[in-house]
């Protein structure tokens, strides 16, 4: 793993890619609900961070472990399991000496290390994508744990994600610290309407970015 070359590597916790060299800033970074690290999107995040001198430590949770083993896609289990499985996994990845990493995640990854940094202290949360409620139930909202979050924040949302778009996500009481840029035509993969001229690289690249530049003020201030 210290290669930093993106290879899968089979441990007690699950599967887990690590990509780039062994450095700071780091960030933890959860799959979505249902496609995993070998996704288009998440190999493009991965690599683009990387190249942007962020570390990143893509962990498995083991319903997605045991999906890519047998080839037969399986639900999430219940949220609370794998908020569990996550503190299982910062607490391996701190374990190093190295200063702790920031905690990510795609839509439910997100959410779930939200839900995990409500109830111990973590030193920051990146969010692409966050499902703040289930697509066409707006009513339904997964804030009720945000007022507790006291790590700093920062989310990266397409405009058109119908898990919260902009004009929504604007609507809500969000925490004071939260930092929230808005990628233009993005559905909840991040994929723009053709007429807008862009790819769904070129705005993951953004985020990457955005990403980046966020983690390397916590480095530079951690000396």
């Amino acid at each position: 793993m210290a290669r930093g070359d993106d290879t899968l590597h089979e441990t007690a916790l699950g599967g887990v890619r690590v990509c780039g060299v062994q450095q700071r800033p780091r960030l933890l970074l959860s799959h979505g609900a249902g496609a995993g690290h070998d996704s288009p999107f998440l190999s493009r995040l991965r690599h683009a961070l990387a190249a942007g001198g962020v570390q990143v430590i893509a962990v498995e949770f083991a319903y997605m472990a045991r999906t890519r083993r047998e080839g037969r896609r399986r639900p999430p289990p219940r949220v609370e399991g794998l908020v569990a499985e996550l503190s299982a996994w910062r607490r391996a990845i701190d374990a190093d000496g190295q200063a702790p990493a920031w905690l990510g995640g795609k839509s439910m990854g997100g959410r779930v290390a939200s839900l995990l940094a409500a109830r111990e202290p973590l030193p920051g949360l990146v969010l692409c994508g966050y499902p703040f409620h289930p697509p066409g139930k707006p009513e339904r909202l997964r804030l009720d744990h945000w007022p507790e979050l006291e790590c700093p924040l920062l989310l990266l949302q397409g405009t058109r994600d119908a898990f919260g778009t902009r004009a929504e996500v604007e609507g809500y009481a969000l925490p004071a610290q939260l930092e929230c840029h808005f990628l233009d035509g993005g559905d909840h993969d991040w994929q723009p309407p053709r007429r807008l001229g862009v790819s769904q690289a070129e705005l993951i690249d953004t985020a990457a970015a955005l990403i980046s530049r966020r983690l390397a003020q916590v480095d530079e201030r951690q000396g």
